[in-house]
């Protein structure tokens, strides 16, 4: 099951066609080269990233996941980690990146 973050990050590439590639992911249909930043599986990580056609698998449909962003390439998610770590330690002080997302966006 997927869970969006409210204030979704993402590229400008996504950004242009975010309902289309959210409603895609869904419907369990196909997507290239889109990849999504969600909250760790193992809580002593931070992020997973993940291309969105890995969400069809079973594993993903039996387990919650919560996604914070979405990016055009697996380069561009790395930029878009790195940017969403910054973003957490200007607010907070701190790099708790799960409690952070988890307390400001479910």
């Amino acid at each position: 099951m997927i869970t969006w973050y409210h204030t979704l990050y993402m590229d400008s590439r996504i950004s242009k066609n975010i309902d289309k590639i959210k409603a895609t992911m869904e419907a369990n249909k196909p997507t290239i080269g889109v990849y999504c930043i969600a909250l760790a599986s193992n809580e002593n990580n931070l992020f997973d990233i993940i291309n969105v056609n890995e969400l069809m698998f079973q594993y993903y449909k039996r387990n919650k996941i919560y996604i914070i962003g979405l990016a055009r390439g697996r380069e561009s998610a790395k930029h878009l980690v790195a940017r969403m770590i910054e973003d957490v330690y200007r607010e907070t002080g701190d790099v708790r990146a799960r409690e952070y997302f988890a307390e400001n966006g479910r």
